[in-house]
């Protein structure tokens, strides 16, 4: 069996990578490994598949012996927040992220709310590889318990964060994507005294990302000029991630937001040793500026799961990744999108400046080009050999770069996809490297097909 585990948990298109039958084994095994018999949270974003999905899950954790309850649609980080708060034995999200509606997945997390590590994820794909499921199955009815009142406490939580504070007098879009945001980002605006437009707030997976959300930002920057907003925010599909415009449509991306929140702790003398954690994806005009002002910038691999993983050993208090992804020690670092877009507009309120102002006083971020070679084949059962033939590429135009230039290049944990970054202070370099690499990727992932 190939390896179902990629980079934030498991990820495929529903009904060919991501079976009824693969989600059952999933929560058959997530239930026998459990511990204790508190039962285990499960919640879902918006996608049509994700009905279908929740219930093989909750067949699944059954049939382990298991209780399971759902909270029907909600944000994924109100999954972790749930499960310490009412003491769930652990939790699933059933979300693609910012992939489009064909495309759904299974997040786990512990019973300390924290995404699952590696070994727990072998330990569960070694137990679903002995599954026989014909001697599993219930062939009869089954009611999934739910009781979606639980999404009160995550929203209590959010508006708790202020202190008794508002957002009184500023103008603000959420863009919410036909996605999870659509079960609460309103109301928590709404009940922090914001003036409030919010599109694409539908509950429909057919539109989910589609055009909209954090990685389409046109709808939320037209909506922020026609209504003369002071800012606006798009959030992604399961809304952990989340964009923002100033009034003139440029974009806070996860990079200028960690540099601004961290300058404000800096200031504040609680940003311990003055770090930040950020992924490799992070760009070079940010690491330089935060080291100019006496801050340390500290990489990892992408993926929240390793932010995280670099927060704890480092005892940081703020990371996050480009691409939206922030964690903070307000709500335990379990990566918010809501949450990072009321804090960003209480510093502004705080603060007595408009987003575009302080955006302004952000670095000047390098030219980055990222360009997405798509697989017809699962990278992660290449063999060594065309791995090494990949490398010798990087290595090859890694020796010929300018000081100031960066290639990383990754294969996608969540879509089959190569994702090519160039980065330099010159656009012109930066499109020359990415034309000239990618197209001796191509040719090298050329050979590798064919040699499948």
């Amino acid at each position: 069996m190939q390896l179902i585990f990629g980079t934030d948990g498991i990820r495929g298109r529903y009904d060919k990578e991501l079976t009824f039958s693969l989600a059952y084994k999933v929560g058959y095994a997530l239930g026998i490994i459990t511990k204790n018999n508190n039962p285990i949270l499960i919640g879902r974003d918006t996608r049509i598949s994700g009905e279908i999905i929740l219930e093989a899950i909750s067949r699944g954790i059954n049939a382990s012996g298991k209780e399971s309850i759902s909270v029907g649609i909600c944000p994924t980080p109100a999954i972790p927040y749930l499960i310490k708060k009412e003491k769930f034995s652990g939790g699933i999200m059933i979300s693609a992220s910012h992939n489009p509606p064909e495309y759904n997945g299974i997040k786990i997390f512990d019973s300390n709310g924290t995404k699952i590590i590696k070994e727990i994820e072998n330990e569960i794909q070694e137990l679903i590889e002995t599954i026989d499921e014909e001697n599993l199955v219930e062939k009869n009815s089954f009611t999934i318990q739910t009781n979606e009142s639980l999404l009160n406490l995550y929203i209590n939580s959010l508006i708790k964060t202020f202190d008794g504070e508002n957002l009184g007098g500023m103008k603000i879009i959420l863009d919410t994507c036909y996605g999870s945001a659509t079960t609460c980002a309103e109301e928590v605006f709404n009940k922090l005294g914001a003036s409030l437009r919010v599109i694409n707030n539908e509950k429909n997976g057919l539109k989910i990302n589609l055009n909209c959300g954090s990685t389409c930002l046109e709808p939320l920057k037209k909506a922020i000029i026609e209504n003369n907003a002071d800012m606006g925010f798009s959030f992604d599909g399961d809304a952990d991630r989340v964009i923002g415009l100033d009034s003139r449509g440029n974009v806070l991306d996860g990079d200028h937001i960690l540099f601004l929140w961290g300058r404000e702790l800096m200031e504040q003398k609680i940003l311990k040793n003055n770090l930040l954690i950020s992924s490799k994806m992070a760009n070079l005009g940010f690491e330089n500026a935060w080291n100019n002002i006496g801050g340390i910038l500290y990489r990892t691999e992408v993926g929240d799961k390793f932010i995280f993983e670099a927060i704890n050993q480092k005892q940081a208090v703020l990371g996050g990744e480009q691409s939206g992804h922030i964690l903070s020690k307000i709500n335990n670092f379990s990566g918010d999108g809501i949450l990072t877009a009321i804090q960003i507009s209480k510093y502004c309120k705080k603060k007595k400046i408009n987003l575009d102002t302080w955006l302004q006083s952000s670095f000047s971020p390098y030219p980055q080009k990222l360009t997405n070679i798509n697989l017809n084949f699962d990278i992660k059962n290449v063999n060594n050999t065309f791995k090494n033939l990949i490398n010798l590429t990087i290595k090859d135009y890694s020796e010929n770069i300018s000081e100031n230039c960066r290639i990383y290049i990754r294969p996608s944990g969540t879509e089959p996809v190569l994702r090519v970054l160039i980065e330099a202070e010159n656009q012109k370099e930066v499109n020359t490297l990415s034309k000239d690499i990618t197209s001796k990727l191509r040719q090298t992932i050329n050979k590798i097909t064919n040699f499948q």
